[in-house]
């Protein structure tokens, strides 16, 4: 399998179905901008921001949050339980299927 499927419903609760290639070495927040969502990344995807704050919406098992996601998330606005931030979520067969929610802007 070289690509999966990811539900995203945006800040609008419009529904975007995406395709995300497994062999690329993307991350979910890479994903959201190149289909120009409106997600800033603006660390990069190195868990120093929260512009890529998503809520997972499926009951796919996903890898524990690194410490630095962690810290990340206890500054971050509007966190939930199924909060993550998507530039740590590698894009793999794993998380085929897998449905989010971009969090509301901090602006």
């Amino acid at each position: 399998m070289s690509d999966i499927s990811i539900t995203v419903i945006d800040r609008d609760d419009k529904v975007h179905e995406l395709e995300a290639p497994t062999d690329m070495n993307m991350n979910l927040m890479e994903v959201f901008k190149a289909y120009e969502l409106p997600v800033e990344g603006t660390c990069g995807g190195m868990a120093l921001c929260s512009t890529c704050h998503c809520y997972i919406l499926s009951d796919h098992k996903l890898p524990e949050a690194s410490d630095d996601e962690e810290d990340m998330m206890d500054q971050a606005f509007f966190v939930e339980d199924n909060s993550r931030l998507g530039c740590q979520l590698r894009i793999t067969e794993d998380i085929n299927g897998l449905k989010v929610k971009l969090a509301p802007s901090a602006d």
